[in-house]
């Protein structure tokens, strides 16, 4: 329990941070987010549970990775997370996941996630702001990744990139539950971090 509050707090630091440097009111904010005024107060008091899609918006938003607003600061020059460690982001109605694993650093900041996909089960993702790239590579199993109305069918020892300001959709499919590494390639810019 303490590491969720910890986990909020500091999540409500980094979105209030970077909320200020954006010269935002909560109330600009929200209207481009399409967040509630009182969901992002009580977001800034370390109160509530944002849910994926309201995080993908808010840094979306404010021009900086999902992870820049969850992690600390950076604690060394090597990190090594363990997929246990982290929790899921977002979990489907038949037990997939996604858990965002870590963010790299520098001017073009890119996120690496960890996805399981059991099969009929979707994430659809709004579209991100222009010059974000993401990679789907695909170690077990197969999905359906669905891009600008499109269908394609990306199988274990296969990698898919596309330009993620359309919408897009992930789609477990086959027989077994299929995994994943996303990344997500920030475009550059001083906002990518905190």
């Amino acid at each position: 329990m303490a590491e969720a509050e910890d986990a909020l707090r500091t999540l409500a630091h980094n979105v209030r941070a970077a909320r200020t440097r954006a010269g935002l009111s909560l109330d600009e904010l929200g209207r481009r987010a399409k967040v509630s005024k009182g969901a992002l107060v009580g977001l800034e008091k370390a109160q509530g549970n944002p849910n994926f899609a309201t995080l993908v918006r808010l840094a979306d938003t404010l021009g900086v990775s999902v992870s820049a607003l969850m992690e600390g600061p950076a604690e060394g020059r090597v990190r090594v997370v363990t997929a246990g460690a982290v929790m899921p982001l977002w979990t489907g109605e038949r037990g997939s996941e996604a858990r965002l694993m870590l963010t790299t650093s520098g001017p073009a900041p890119v996120e690496v996630w960890r996805w399981q996909l059991t099969p009929g089960d979707a994430y659809p993702s709004h579209p991100h702001q222009a010059g974000v790239v993401e990679t789907v590579s695909v170690t077990v199993g197969e999905m359906i990744l669905e891009v600008d109305g499109v269908e394609h069918l990306v199988e274990a020892g296969q990698t898919a990139t596309f330009d993620g300001n359309t919408r897009h959709t992930y789609r477990g499919s086959g027989t077994e539950t299929c995994h994943l590494i996303m990344t997500v390639h920030l475009p550059p810019g001083p906002a990518g971090t905190l």
